[in-house]
């Protein structure tokens, strides 16, 4: 997979904040060398975040978020800021950019007390240098005297309008980057040893996508072939002709959430077996709480509310696993009739407390940040959270066995 084709989830997240007409734009342009975002004098250009998938060097793939000015008011001001904060839930590293002429204002203290809250890197950089009555300032970061919030900011002073210090600024960015990927986990291969080759259980039905694999499928591939390991696909019917032709047994089975029960009864038990949902959870980092919000689906009561949420937007079909498979399966298993909700890529309800129970699809297309933010708002309301590919594991009595190859 090329830098230029990895998925928004893998990618970092840099979101880009500020007032009305601090440079933001004019930064992300200046960092790209494209002009990506609309730059104008004129107050309020940038309404709503712009996200633009790059590649930069050194960070490597990443999604710039250009946001609307913190100071944007009225009623439509109002709802530009609101949308701007909500950026902040799959923001990886926050750029505060502000002016080289001058201390922070409170509205931006108010921002960096949020990165701290949050417990996201940040940066502050002073822009338009250019400006200043110091021309002939050096090519590093000037650490600049800040109290408040802001006194033990990591500081770059740049100049998007000419280039001045936009190679350092991106290093620093780097540096972040760098201490990002030394943390990733990885999807598989550390559950195999070498010799070891799995089997990919891929159902190609009415829900699959036409002509092409759905991205948890692709990764774990991807991942697979990195790390010299053979691997083998089949549809869920194959299964026992595929076993009975090979010499040595895979090391792992891994399967489509949906055919867990078709395909548990095709494994042999001593053959660990999973799903990619289930993988997934594990990558991002996420298993433990989602695993223990499995248990809330034989406790479900009539007119309980449960909210099914996808992270991202696809059409519904007619027999679609978040609309209509997991309400039947959830129905069928708790025996009651809750009231089902849904929500599609980035429309997460804000209030969370009066729902009994949050099913989430696997997450592939959030990074990390999001996907924590999410179960962080759960958690602090006090509602349970569990994935698709566990939810199905626990209804077709299969959890246990799932989770033990880890």
């Amino acid at each position: 997979m090329g830098l230029n084709d990895t998925p928004s989830g893998e990618r970092i997240h840099i979101g880009f904040y500020g007032l009305m007409n601090a440079g933001k734009s004019s930064l992300i342009n200046a960092l790209t060398g494209q002009r990506l975002s609309l730059v104008s004098e004129i107050p309020g250009t940038t309404a709503d975040p712009v996200r633009k998938a790059m590649e930069i060097l050194p960070l490597g793939p990443v999604v710039l978020i250009d946001t609307a000015g913190l100071d944007d008011a009225g009623p439509l001001g109002e709802m530009r800021v609101r949308r701007t904060m909500e950026t902040l839930e799959e923001a990886d590293i926050a750029v505060l950019v502000t002016e080289a002429n001058r201390s922070l204002l409170p509205a931006e203290e108010a921002m960096i007390a949020r990165f701290r809250q949050r417990k996201i890197p940040y940066l502050v950089v002073r822009n338009k240098a250019d400006l200043t009555e110091a021309p002939e300032m050096a090519a590093d970061a000037e650490e600049t005297a800040e109290s408040g919030p802001a006194a033990d900011a990591e500081t770059v002073t740049v100049s998007a309008a000419d280039g001045r210090n936009i190679r350092l600024l991106l290093d620093r960015l780097g540096a972040f980057a760098q201490r990002m990927e030394e943390k990733r986990r990885v999807l598989v291969t550390d559950l195999l040893k070498p010799g070891d080759w799995t089997l990919l259980v891929i159902p190609v039905d009415e829900s699959a996508p036409k002509g092409r694999l759905i991205l948890p499928q692709q990764q774990v591939m991807r991942e697979l072939l990195d790390g010299h390991f053979a691997f083998a696909a089949c549809q869920p019917e194959e299964i026992p002709q595929v076993l009975s032709g090979c010499a040595i047994r895979p090391a792992l089975v891994i399967t489509d959430s949906q055919r867990f029960g078709q395909v548990k009864d095709l494994v042999p038990p001593e053959i660990r077996l999973t799903s990619f949902s289930i993988l997934f959870a594990r990558y991002k980092g996420t298993l433990k709480a989602l695993t223990e919000g499995a248990e809330t689906l034989g406790r479900l009561r009539d007119g309980d509310r449960v909210l099914i949420s996808e992270g991202c937007t696809h059409h519904r079909q007619c027999n679609d696993i978040g609309s209509v498979k997991l309400p039947g399966w959830i129905r069928d298993y708790s025996g009651a009739n809750p009231r089902f909700e849904f929500s599609s890529g980035r429309d997460f309800p804000e209030r969370l407390e009066d729902y009994r129970l949050i099913v989430h699809c696997g997450g592939c297309m959030l990074n990390e940040q999001e996907m924590k933010n999410r179960l962080a708002a759960a958690r602090a309301a006090g509602v349970p959270v569990v994935n698709y590919g566990i939810a199905i594991a626990q209804m077709k009595g299969i959890l246990k066995r799932s989770l033990e190859v880890f």
